[in-house]
């Protein structure tokens, strides 16, 4: 068996990971593991004693939890766009990392599900929500637009998935466990690649490649519009949604770098995820960047300028204030760094753009997520009242980096079982991207 595996290795280069990942895999996958363990110990403590165990009260009862839940949602989108527009437009450079951006968009849509149920001081109220809830409310529209992007991501992912779980079937059957081996000859639906199967494959992916486009915008402009449909400051404007596009956009893109140049990196992916492919998401990278650049100041310009008494609180907490630090530090952290990364020659590379990505995934946490939500509620809107204190507990902390933890860990895992790049789509597309890949698919 160990001679079998040796040589399927040899052979197929993309399916190599799948048969030994390596220690440092193993590693990461056991750390991220006990975070998550550690997280659900704290989520047992909560349960027992509510939400009173973190810094969440009347004034400010959104926070950590939330800020992630908005988080994941926005980096969902890009495994639609990068993957169903650039199909829809014809284009073929993005083949080799669509699977691993639609992969991401899967995990994230989970891992925004988690955070609202621990953000649930009853979570055994759940279904409460599908029973009970009012059309009326915008929070049952996000659980609608939620509900339904996930199940259409995870049918957009499985169906290019078929012929590559079918080539494990075939290719790797005899050297993983029975297990394992029924999995993939399950999960590839007796796909032969016959002329009839592949154009029936093909119609499916088109149907689902137009029906998860607005779909996805949809969630965005829904999840945007549960803050955009209060008075409160910060959130009573109607460019949320937009906005909230936008910066899911760039925030997708970016983790999608992050994943590829690990991926790229730690199992040796250099013919395959190409300098094209970050020549063409730099590109997109920077442009996103501005636009987000443009929405934040759209986003606070009118109540500078108005300078309505609780906008005058809002903008005092983030310029000189209590979050005044967090505030620039995402301004600069999150766009003027970033862009001169992607413009300067010297760093306008599979480095630089790997350090601008990460620079923009915290920073986007940050201004997107947490100063969206915690200092709006720290304003007062009524008089006499003071300013709102939050200061997150380990509990939050803790059952925060385990969301974030799960939410890696299932990318992980995923790719422990299956191509973390569409074989069967390089295949046919390398010679439109101008690329001899050199990978062997011999039985």
């Amino acid at each position: 068996m160990g001679k079998m595996a040796r040589k399927a290795k040899a052979e197929d280069p993309l399916l190599a990971p799948l048969l030994h990942p390596g220690w440092g895999y193993n590693l990461v996958v056991v750390i991220l593991a006990a975070l998550v363990a550690w997280g659900i110990y704290s989520w047992a403590g909560q349960l027992r004693q509510g939400l009173a165990v973190t810094g969440m009260r009347d004034q400010v009862f959104w926070g950590l939890y939330i800020s992630t839940f908005i988080f994941f949602v926005s980096i969902s989108l890009t495994g639609t766009f990068l993957s169903a527009v650039l199909r829809v437009t014809g284009n073929t450079w993005q083949v080799p990392v669509t699977r691993l951006a639609e992969v991401i968009t899967g995990a994230a849509l989970l891992g925004a599900a988690a955070m609202i149920v621990v953000d649930m001081g009853r979570p055994d109220r759940l279904l409460n929500v599908f029973i009970y809830g009012r059309i009326q409310s915008p929070l049952i529209w996000d659980v609608i637009a939620i509900t339904s992007y996930l199940v259409g991501s995870l049918i957009y992912l499985y169906l290019p998935l078929i012929p590559d779980i079918a080539l494990c079937r075939d290719r790797l059957g005899q050297v993983v466990s029975p297990a394992r081996r029924k999995l993939y000859t399950l999960l590839a639906l007796g796909w032969q690649d016959t002329p009839a199967q592949r154009e029936r494959l093909e119609k499916a992916i088109g149907a689902m490649t137009v029906t998860i486009i607005p779909v996805a915008v949809s969630v965005h402009s829904v999840t945007a519009w549960i803050y955009a449909m209060t008075i409160r400051p910060g959130w009573n404007s109607t460019i949320l949604a937009p906005y909230f596009v936008a910066s899911a956009f760039l925030s997708g893109v970016a983790m999608v770098i992050i994943f590829m140049s690990v991926y790229r990196r730690a199992f040796h992916l250099e013919n395959y995820i190409t300098p094209l492919q970050y020549s063409k998401l730099g590109w997109l990278l920077l442009g996103l960047t501005l636009a987000y650049a443009y929405f934040s100041f759209a986003e606070l310009l009118p109540g500078a300028y108005k300078l309505e008494e609780h906008e005058v609180g809002l903008l005092s907490l983030l310029f000189t204030g209590g979050q005044a630090m967090l505030f620039w530090f995402s301004i600069f952290g999150g766009i003027v760094i970033p862009v001169a990364l992607m413009c300067w020659p010297k760093t306008r590379n599979v480095a630089g753009l790997t350090i601008a990505s990460i620079l923009i995934i915290v920073t986007m946490w940050i201004k997107k997520s947490y100063l969206l939500v915690v200092p709006t509620l720290q304003v007062p809107l009524m008089p006499f009242f003071t300013l709102g204190q939050y200061s997150p507990t380990l509990a939050e902390w803790t059952i925060t980096i385990a969301g974030i933890a799960g939410f890696i860990l299932v990318v992980l895992l995923f790719f422990r079982f299956f191509p973390v790049i569409t074989v069967w789509e390089v295949t046919e597309t390398s010679g439109d991207s101008g690329r001899e890949f050199q990978f062997s698919l011999r039985a």
